[in-house]
């Protein structure tokens, strides 16, 4: 029987085997098996946490170090801090087939300047909006020359306002785009083994695969931070009644990302490329009935990866208890892990600012201590 105040739960038995791999003998699930053979170049972190259990608030903070406000995202930070090599492609760009559960505001600059807004990129034949211009480029031309010049005057009177200045640069981008974003997006000089690499038919223009291949190439191409969100692309992750599905789920986003990891080793591009891969947070090891098929939202505990620039490769950092429980063994909680991203990015996270309403922001808010064990 039940004590009293108390709810019967029921821990349940890993569905999939864990198998070492590599050098290092890292563990990873059956799930997994490409990503697997990649773990000699990756740093898994076993005890991220964060303080909230509800999609909406972890997405939002897992993207901004906020669990209620909108902030600016961790790709605005970026954008601002390292600003962009490339004036014909945005510095942030999210490849995404559908929002996440907290919709734009995960790629919103909010109040850092305009031109570190997350551009949204959505897989299919035409995956940015209104790229063909609907009049000759010469007239397009003197149109934003004439546009440029109204800008100019009306910023001169005041005092080189960042928003209409961001504007400005908006423009500028956007009609750089329309040239740069075609060429990027074409796949059709990859050769068969590379798109068989990602496991991408020659032709196709969605599915996460599509979005990997997409990354390289904008990074390739000078676009500081691009982010792939997996919502909508395969399915629904959030596995409350059936668990099961994750099979079919893992099979279409292993392959590819072992592939963009690959690709990006094989260039060199993984020397100064920081690829991080996560989750807002994970799934409960038990459920509250016997014959329950799901697991429920667990804050508590999960897994994260990192390769790339600056990662001490082939390592895993801290531990979850017996049960998967908690994050016991030296727990990293969300400001943390962002700490350490700007760590590798070249940021003293506490240094990376941005005044607003009267005091400096910062990703990490007062948060937020650096994971040295990951660090080369």
């Amino acid at each position: 029987k039940n004590r009293p105040g108390y709810e019967r739960i029921f821990l349940k038995r890993p569905q999939w085997a864990f198998t070492p791999y590599g050098e290092c003998g890292t563990e990873v699930s059956e799930l997994f098996p490409h990503v697997g053979g990649c773990v000699d170049d990756i740093a898994v972190i076993r005890s991220m946490h964060t303080s909230h259990s509800n999609h909406y608030n972890a997405t939002l903070a897992m993207h901004t170090g906020s669990f209620t406000q909108s902030r600016p995202s961790i790709g605005s930070w970026l954008s601002y801090g390292l600003g962009t090599v490339n004036r014909n492609l945005p510095s942030f760009v999210v490849l995404a087939p559908a929002q996440t559960y907290a919709g734009t505001q995960v790629y919103a600059s909010d109040f850092l300047p305009g031109a570190h807004q997350g551009t949204l990129v959505v897989p299919g034949d035409s995956p940015v909006a209104n790229l063909a211009p609907r009049v000759s480029p010469d007239r397009q031309t003197l149109e934003l020359a004439a546009l440029r010049s109204l800008n100019e005057q009306h910023l001169a009177s005041r005092a080189g306002d960042p928003n209409l200045s961001a504007r400005m640069r908006a423009f500028q981008t956007a009609f750089g785009m329309q040239m740069a974003v075609p060429e990027a997006f074409d796949f059709a000089k990859e050769t068969d083994e590379t798109l068989a690499s990602y496991g991408l038919p020659r032709g196709q223009t969605t599915g996460f695969a599509w979005q990997c291949l997409a990354a390289r190439r904008l990074v390739e191409r000078g676009v500081r931070f691009v982010e792939l969100i997996d919502t909508g692309s395969s399915g629904n992750w959030d596995s409350h009644g059936n668990m099961l599905d994750h099979a079919r789920l893992a099979k279409q986003v292993d392959q590819p990302i072992a592939a963009l990891l690959k690709d990006l080793k094989r260039t060199g591009l993984l020397e100064d490329t920081l690829v991080v891969w996560t989750t807002e947070f994970g799934r409960t090891p038990f459920n509250n009935t016997a014959d329950a098929a799901g697991r429920e939202h667990h804050p508590w505990a999960f897994s994260s990866w990192l390769a790339g620039a600056g990662v001490k490769p082939g390592i895993v950092h801290g531990a979850t208890d017996e049960h998967g429980l908690r994050a016991e063994e030296k727990p990293v909680h969300l400001h943390d892990f962002h700490a350490t991203i700007l760590q590798l990015m070249g940021f003293d996270h506490e240094k990376l600012t941005y005044r607003n309403a009267g005091r400096d922001f910062r990703l990490t808010d007062v948060h937020g201590q650096v994971v040295k064990d990951v660090l080369a």
